[in-house]
């Protein structure tokens, strides 16, 4: 099973590569989902960084590979616990956090083509509001 990724929000395309090895409880529930419908909203306390807020969706996982500090083009699943489970993919400086203070999420997936459209993107998230992201197997 290929590990490739393609990463499609507001009018961008990005390739991206899922963490198997330093995730793989967090990439077997993803793949589960594939191919992946959601939309993007800008963070609210993190910095420079996308969010998909998920309420009370169970993914079973709990934490591995975890960060609070995402590199740009990183996706991480915060499993929830003292915050709602959530996705976020930083674009530039991020600090992962909530309402409650810092959390850290599972990175499970690196965006590895066009790194210099995810300012593009957060900048629209920001201003132009909700994009549609699709995470679909190559």
């Amino acid at each position: 099973m290929s590990d490739r990724i393609i990463l499609t929000a507001g009018p961008f395309r990005f390739e991206a590569r899922l963490e198997t090895q330093a995730a793989p409880k967090t990439v077997a529930a993803i793949r589960r989902i594939l191919p992946y419908r959601q939309k993007i909203i800008h963070v609210r306390w993190s910095g420079e960084g996308l969010w998909i807020p998920l309420g009370e969706e169970d993914f079973g996982v709990g934490y591995e590979n975890a960060t609070s500090f995402p590199a740009p083009g990183q996706m991480l699943l915060h499993p929830g616990s003292v915050s709602e489970t959530e996705m976020l993919l930083a674009y530039g400086g991020v600090h992962f956090a909530s309402k409650v203070g810092q959390l850290a999420g599972n990175h499970f997936l690196t965006i590895t083509s066009n790194l210099e459209d995810l300012p593009k993107l957060g900048r629209m998230t920001l201003w132009e509001g909700a994009q549609p992201i699709l995470l679909s197997a190559e």
